[in-house]
């Protein structure tokens, strides 16, 4: 079983993502990003595309990992990626469910404002390449096929994850932590998930 967390920048993927594997029993957390920058960094400057999704080779590279974990790996998969064009999205989701993939999508929604406020904490301005994505990607989860939605605007990273088991019905373990060893969770995760290029 394949669980895909899909959002805008801010929408709290990785962080969901990472909750949802702390909490279940077998799972694997892959990350489709990191074919993209796998790819940036191995083709010609010429050749690289200001958003990898839209090299053909990403799709693909992701579509057929993903079937193989599926195939191979006796747990669920947990995939957080932003994946918001329509045909992007059927190339790689649509295409597993059509083989009999099972895969539970999931897209966390929130406002402008509150997205606005929560990448501004990971010190992301106005100007930043994730802010200025926030209308593209409130656009393309508003589609039919992006269920099941759920609104985060209220709602703590638990919350998410308690409506995701609840929904894709995932069995979670119990969770003994006290605030402060959530915090520091979250923070590791955090930090684990910075980007450095050069």
């Amino acid at each position: 079983m394949i669980v895909w967390i899909n959002g805008a920048f801010g929408s709290g993927k990785t962080q969901t993502a990472a909750e949802l594997h702390r909490r279940t029993d077998r799972s694997f957390v892959y990350d489709p990003e990191n074919a993209g920058y796998f790819i940036r960094k191995n083709v010609p400057p010429h050749l690289r595309h200001d958003d990898f999704q839209d090299d053909p080779l990403w799709r693909e590279f992701n579509y057929s990992m993903l079937k193989r974990l599926d195939r191979e790996y006796d747990g669920m998969i947990i995939a957080p990626m932003t994946l918001v064009n329509p045909q992007y999205f059927n190339e790689i989701v649509g295409r597993l469910r059509d083989e009999g993939v099972v895969l539970h999508h999931f897209a966390l929604c929130a406002s402008k404002e509150t997205l606005k406020k929560r990448l501004g904490k990971r010190g992301e301005g106005n100007g930043s390449w994730a802010v200025r994505q926030i209308d593209r990607c409130i656009e393309g989860l508003a589609g039919a096929k992006m269920q099941h939605r759920i609104d985060t605007d209220g709602l703590t990273i638990s919350d998410n994850v308690e409506l995701i088991a609840s929904l894709a019905h995932i069995d979670l373990l119990p969770d003994h932590r006290g605030k402060a060893r959530k915090a520091v969770d979250r923070w590791i995760t955090q930090a684990k998930h910075f980007r450095f290029f050069g």
